[in-house]
This record gives C-alpha cells, sequence and structure tokens, in this order.
C-alpha cells in the first residue's frame, strides 16, 4: 500500500481533478489527506471535497491551504467559470491555514509520500513552521523546466511553469534545501486529454462524467485542438488538454514507463522568473527525463474508468 498526500491547487486546469481521479481509482493507494493550495476562500477545498463525494470517499482528510490574501503570488488567483465546469453551485470549505499545514504534517508523520502540483507555498509554509520535517517525506513536484521542449510539442519556456512561476520565493525556498523528484514541463508537455475518451468517461459513474464536462468545457474555451493538436506533429489532432499533474502522481506511484536521471540542480532568479539548470553545487534531484507518453495515456483512462 502507497501513501500519498496531494497538494494541488484543484479548481483551475482540469488537470488537478484528472490526477485525483486516477488516485482514487489506482490499485493500493491510501489519500491519507489533501491540501489545497492558491485558494479563494476555500472554493478549491469545496471543489476537492465536491468529487470525493462523488467518488463516495467523503472519508479522506481536506484542509484549505495559502490563500491569495498571503500575498505570496505573482498575480491574482482566479477559478474558471463555475457554472461552465461544474454541475451545481459549490459550497466552499474554508479552514484555517494551521489545518492545512497540520495536515501535511501527520501525513508526513503517517509515512507518506507527497506530490505537489500546484504552487509549492503550502510546503514552504510548512518548513517555515516545522524546519527539516519536509526531509523525512519521499516528495514529488509537477514543476521545473531544465531542458528545451523536444520537437514537434509547444516551444514553452520557464514562464509557462505555473506551479514554479507562480509562488517564485516558495519554489526557491523547496528547491534549494530539499531533493525531490521533478517532473518537469518538457516531459508533462508530451502527455495528453483527448476527445476520444470523452464516451468511455462520461460512461465511468459520476465522477468520470465530471471529468467528461470539465474536458468539454476546456475544449470550448482553450480551443488546444486548434492552437496544439493540428500545429503539433507530437500531438493527437483531438487534444483537449495536457496531463501534467497525472503523470506526476504516476510517477509518485512508481509507474515505470519513465525515464530518470540523478543530477544536482540549481536556481537562478531573473526578472522575477526562476530558472533552473545543471549546476554541481546544486541540489541533487531525480528529474523525470522521458516518458511513453502514449502508454501513460492509455494507463490513465483505463484506470479512471475501470
Amino acid at each position: 500500500m502507497v501513501k500519498i498526500h496531494l497538494d494541488t491547487d484543484l479548481g483551475g486546469d482540469m488537470d488537478d481533478l484528472c490526477a485525483l481521479a486516477m488516485l482514487l481509482k489506482w490499485p493500493d493507494v491510501e489519500i491519507t489527506g489533501i491540501t489545497t493550495v492558491a485558494e479563494l476562500d476555500g472554493r478549491r477545498a469545496g471543489y476537492v471535497r465536491y468529487a470525493l463525494d462523488l467518488a463516495g470517499r467523503p472519508d479522506i482528510p481536506v484542509a484549505a491551504g495559502a490563500d491569495a490574501s498571503c500575498g505570496r503570488f505573482r498575480s491574482a488567483v482566479e477559478l474558471p467559470d463555475e457554472e461552465a465546469y461544474w454541475p451545481e453551485p459549490i459550497a466552499p470549505a474554508p479552514t484555517p491555514l494551521a489545518d492545512a499545514l497540520a495536515l501535511l504534517k501527520r501525513s508526513i508523520e503517517a509515512g507518506a509520500h507527497v506530490v505537489a502540483i500546484g504552487p509549492f507555498t503550502n510546503l514552504a509554509l510548512l518548513d517555515e513552521a516545522h524546519p527539516g520535517l519536509l526531509a523525512q517525506a519521499g516528495l514529488t513536484l509537477m514543476g521545473g523546466h531544465l531542458y528545451p521542449v523536444p520537437p514537434g510539442f509547444p516551444q514553452w519556456d520557464n514562464s509557462a511553469d505555473w506551479n514554479v512561476q507562480y509562488d517564485v520565493t516558495s519554489a526557491r525556498h523547496v528547491l534549494e534545501r530539499y531533493s525531490p523528484t521533478l517532473v518537469p514541463l518538457e516531459v508533462t508537455v508530451q502527455t495528453v486529454l483527448r476527445r476520444a475518451y470523452l464516451p468511455a468517461l462520461r460512461a465511468a459513474g459520476p465522477l468520470g462524467r465530471l471529468l467528461a464536462r470539465q474536458a468539454g468545457a476546456t475544449a470550448k474555451e482553450y480551443r488546444n485542438e486548434g492552437t496544439y493538436g493540428r500545429t503539433c506533429a507530437g500531438l493527437p489532432d483531438d487534444i483537449i488538454n495536457f496531463q501534467h499533474d497525472p503523470l506526476a502522481c504516476a510517477v509518485a506511484l512508481g509507474w515505470d514507463g519513465v525515464a530518470k536521471h540523478s543530477l544536482r540542480v540549481g536556481t537562478e532568479l531573473r526578472d522575477g522568473w526562476l530558472h533552473e539548470r545543471e549546476d554541481e553545487a546544486g541540489r541533487e534531484m531525480t528529474v523525470v527525463a522521458a516518458v511513453d507518453a502514449a502508454r501513460f495515456n492509455d494507463r490513465w483512462l483505463n484506470v479512471v474508468t475501470a
């Protein structure tokens, strides 16, 4: 049994919901807790609780973490149109920040692997409150951008790395003190949620129907089929979204369809943007360097629709 604590900004890009759905169905996983980050008065925590209720898992502890009011974020926190993405109004579930840090602490002390798929603010705040505690946990971070994106995929730069760049102070704090597994943007951009998956999702129970609804809303809002599907040779024509966060969770669970390297990674802040690079003076980290994307896409769909 693998214990996982999920730290997430669920409620924005739907890949967080895709990651949670996968964790709930992955064999032999215990989710010890879920904390939310970049909060708006508990709205993200409310979305998490709603998804857990759909999945029949209201027993999983949830706490709202660092809020927009904390002053650490690059810009104002915004959420998509709730009416488009959710089938009904969702009640916020605000909790004190101390509750989120306490839940993270309990998960780590219980032996959970921490997977952060949003900005790293809660992790930095935990380290400030309990210095060194994160060293006791396995730690997987969705984020980082060390190498150029391969040909055939969107040629994004560091500014596209939301999880690192939205709170660069916290990201730098964590990356300079700990040795996580990084699942960087140049790898996650190779994974996809496809329109072809929608019939199977709609037939996969209440949470699957929510995924299909959000996929439809994402397709309408972002139009990635035209922007990337028809312009990037490495992506299918019917791409709806990228599966950044599900891939990070699969790596934390030990899925074997990735190649990983041990590297020393340093950071540098330039013009307000955090840059990661190979650096012999940096922290030793495990960095995911390649993925069998087609295999992962199939694995995700098979797990969430099982």
